[in-house]
């Protein structure tokens, strides 16, 4: 009998611990756990003005950290989707800035046109520029969301309206009075910035072209040294270096060793072709995953972040 008891003393005092620590565990996994809805707002079509385009999207709202408050505004963050459209690079980023307790909200910018992504896109980049000052407005009305802290970050075609973005010309013209925080772009095509472009590409349908430049707020350009659209990672140092001085010290440029375009598109290797590439040559463009590079990237668009909206990490 006094082992039978040693024994249920050592079962319960087993499986007592074994409960603290899932309860722990729990507790962490919770923290900043966001609700998730499907929203829809409206956004210009330059093609056909008189009829607004409906875009849809992915709402994620983080719960608050209690050293926050429940009153307390939060940040949050625009995701913008490359050529191929919503995959996994979004989320990489989206479940990082949640565990920061930033809103996430990743939009489709094929759907409201009929467009299923890859070469079925629009015909110039500018064309969806105004889907994310619309987001940026839809985002600024809801009341748990801080108006002054609102980000954007893109993938190569999103990286690209994210560098327009950040330009006072577009804001002009499409912010309605708001612009966006901070700027993250992945891979934005730096080639063909301030740039005549050459044949094929036709005239851009839109207000103006790639004018990029007179920044509102920081940006962080993050490219590998293998990308086949820009050849490496010179053409955006290159472009940086051509701004204002006060241009330049709000913006920076990330190279990162022995990684191809959509390095964190953590998905199996293809290999697609694009006008756009090769500095507007065209050609094949290598998209290899590199999940340890990808990482790195995370952390540092996160990071830029939090500094630049004064957050705590």
């Amino acid at each position: 009998m006094k082992i039978m008891n040693k024994t249920v003393v050592c079962a319960v005092l087993v499986f007592g611990l074994i409960g603290m620590s899932q309860t722990v565990h729990a507790n962490i996994i919770q923290k900043n756990v966001p609700s998730i809805s499907y929203v829809q707002f409206q956004s210009l079509d330059i093609l056909d003005p008189y009829k607004p385009l409906t875009i849809s999207g992915q709402l994620r709202m983080p719960s608050h950290d209690d050293e926050l408050g429940a009153e307390q505004k939060m940040p949050a963050v625009l995701v913008l989707h490359g050529s191929a459209g919503v995959d996994t690079r979004g989320n990489l980023y989206i479940e990082a800035l949640n565990d920061a307790g930033i809103a996430t909200l990743e939009i489709d910018m094929w759907a409201a046109r009929g467009l299923t992504g890859g070469t079925d896109r629009p015909d110039f980049p500018t064309l969806t520029v105004p889907d994310a000052f619309g987001a940026l407005k839809y985002l600024s009305e809801i009341p748990n969301i801080d108006p002054e802290r609102i980000s954007i970050m893109g993938f190569s075609w999103g990286g690209v309206v994210t560098m327009l973005a950040a330009s006072q010309s577009y804001v002009d013209i499409y912010g309605q009075g708001l612009k966006f925080a901070a700027h993250v772009a992945h891979y934005p095509v730096c080639w063909a910035y301030n740039a005549l472009l050459p044949a094929p590409f036709p005239p851009p349908t839109a207000p103006i072209g790639l004018e990029f430049g007179n920044l509102t707020n920081p940006l962080l350009i993050q490219i590998g040294d293998l990308d086949d659209y820009d050849e490496g990672g010179e053409q955006c140092q290159s472009l940086i270096a051509s701004l204002s001085e006060e241009d330049q010290a709000i913006a920076s440029v990330n190279v990162y060793p022995n990684a191809y375009h959509a390095w964190d598109r953590l998905q199996p290797a293809i290999t697609v072709f694009d006008p756009f590439s090769h500095l507007g040559a065209g050609g094949e463009v290598e998209i290899v995953p590199n999940p340890g590079k990808a990482f790195q990237s995370r952390r540092k668009a996160v990071r830029f972040i939090q500094e630049s909206l004064g957050l705590g990490f």
